[in-house]
């Protein structure tokens, strides 16, 4: 037992005998000014830190994570009754995640977004950064619906709302147009020609048709007006071949073409 520890049981109950942590919690309620809070603190600061970690991203400092934890696990100590027959652990779990996910929706985003969206973006951003750490490359839809039991609207909805999550500056460089090119400020781009824009007015069209596709034509087509994918990027989205990529695109395209041309115009 270090110094450390000899001193703090000692401050706590006038002797060397660490007391376990229900006993930790009456000594709080009985005497406030003990030591006995900060104890509870030491003791369960690894716990924090191991749900902190969960949300640990390029974007949010870890100290940062670990400071927004710390305020739960100390909210959860305050509030524990150790009466109600409860770990400490099974109540203190549940409270700093749920700290963690506030500070997520209150600061975290960069766009107002729907909170189950939110929910969905961080469940699909985890399960994509764990996997790509196990296999080396980033999930495909299909597996991202596996490992976590949603459907395919669902998972493309958490990546949507996912690239909403973080600005970027205006003053950050895009990738130059050549090899010698000096790269620009993203604000220089601002109120150019988009070489995209004409598929705006085709998803505009068509978002109501789309719903009228069979799954896999509409996970294709949606894959290619919302985020421009080329086919082979699609296909493996999908999990499938180039071919039955392109198949799928035509037939889909076919069915919505039809569909928008049987709606009666306004």
């Amino acid at each position: 037992m270090t110094a450390t520890n000899v001193n703090r049981y000692e401050c706590l109950t006038g002797s060397l005998a660490p007391l376990d942590t229900p006993n930790l919690f009456r000594l709080l309620r009985e005497r406030p000014d003990s030591g006995a809070r900060e104890e509870l603190v030491h003791r369960f600061t690894p716990l924090a830190r191991k749900l902190a970690s969960r949300y640990m991203n390029p974007y949010e400092p870890f100290e940062d994570l670990m400071q927004v934890a710390s305020i739960g696990l100390l909210g959860a100590i305050d509030r524990f009754d150790p009466e109600r027959g409860v770990g400490f652990s099974s109540f203190a779990i549940p409270t700093i995640l749920g700290e963690l996910k506030r500070y997520f929706r209150s600061t975290g985003w960069s766009a107002h977004v729907p909170r189950g969206a939110q929910e969905l973006a961080m469940r699909v951003e985890q399960a994509s950064r764990a996997y790509q750490a196990s296999n080396g490359r980033p999930p495909r839809v299909t597996e991202l619906e596996e490992i976590l039991g949603l459907s395919t609207e669902d998972v493309l909805i958490g990546l949507e709302a996912g690239s909403a999550h973080y600005a970027v500056s205006l003053d950050a460089p895009v990738a130059a147009s050549g090899p010698e090119a000096e790269p620009e400020p993203l604000s220089s781009t601002i109120g150019t020609t988009d070489e995209r824009i004409g598929l705006i007015e085709t998803s505009l069209s068509v978002s109501a048709a789309m719903k009228r596709l069979p799954r896999l034509e509409r996970q294709a087509l949606t894959l290619r007006l919302t985020k421009d994918l080329k086919q082979t990027e699609i296909a493996e989205r999908l999990g499938c071949s180039q071919m039955q990529v392109s198949r799928l695109l035509r037939r889909a395209a076919s069915t919505v073409r039809d569909l928008t041309q049987a709606q009666p115009r306004v």
